[in-house]
């Protein structure tokens, strides 16, 4: 039984209503309703998670995500983590981690993972890690390439907060799976997977409805689109891990 997700959702859709923030949900039916799954989502924000995590609830599931010590450390959300289930990550104990992630995935869970393992600065996909790719094979579910876009507006790495009311729209895509055999090439499955990912985020940038109001307010778009975010450097193949371990749209004001 879940006793803490279900308000803490309900809490945080209460607090995004206030915000007026404008959800774009897209591709929420290729979340299974049962079985595990790795949704693998590009990182903008420090609210990623929370966003992310709306495009599961159409299938009646909660996102047990991996998100590091540090989060597990805090009085406050420590507890609050531990109570929804989340996978707390060790960098020092990397395959105690993989094991949990791998465990939760067998036991029909849909494990939240962002590849880039950092938020980008660039607002493009950074480098990979191939953890998820290599969790979504050894537990024998599919992957689910994930985009968010809007979410850097909100709270983001170098920038002040914005948690008042400003009505910023937040596009999540979800695609279609991607099946990793057991013994697949996981180098090349982190390749297909990026390239969906990429994909999704170039489809969420263009149907985007919001564009800056000056060239000054143009920090949260990348250069490539014309905003003064940092140009990211050659697009970077995916790394290994240090340890083993268009679909129709939903629109939701205020989630």
């Amino acid at each position: 039984m879940e006793l803490v997700y279900p308000p803490v959702i309900g809490l945080a859709r209460s607090v995004f209503a206030l915000q007026g923030l404008r959800f774009t949900l897209r591709g929420t039916e290729h979340v299974p309703r049962e079985g595990g799954a790795v949704m693998a989502c590009n990182h903008l924000g420090y609210m990623d998670f929370t966003y992310v995590g709306l495009a599961a609830r159409p299938a009646g599931r909660y996102v047990r995500f991996m998100a590091k010590r540090e989060v597990f450390d805090h009085r406050v959300a420590g507890p609050l983590m531990r109570g929804m289930r989340h996978i707390n990550v060790d960098r020092a104990a990397g395959a105690a981690s993989y094991r949990a992630a791998v465990t939760a995935l067998k036991a029909g869970e849909v494990v939240g993972v962002f590849p880039e393992a950092t938020v980008s600065r660039t607002y493009e996909l950074g480098p990979f890690k191939s953890g998820a790719v290599r969790m979504a094979r050894d537990a024998g579910v599919p992957l689910l390439p994930t985009a968010v876009w809007g979410s850097q507006r909100v709270w983001t790495k170098g920038r002040p907060r914005q948690l008042g009311r400003h009505r910023i729209p937040v596009h999540v895509y979800v695609g279609e799976p991607l099946v990793v055999p057991r013994g697949g090439d996981v180098e090349a499955a982190a390749v297909e997977l990026r390239r969906r990912m990429s994909d999704l985020l170039h489809q969420a940038q263009e149907a985007y409805e919001d564009r800056p109001a000056s060239p000054e307010d143009g920090w949260w778009l990348p250069a490539r689109l014309g905003g003064s975010a940092p140009a990211p450097d050659l697009p970077p193949a995916p790394q290994p891990d240090p340890a083993p371990g268009a679909e129709g749209s939903r629109t939701v004001d205020g989630a």
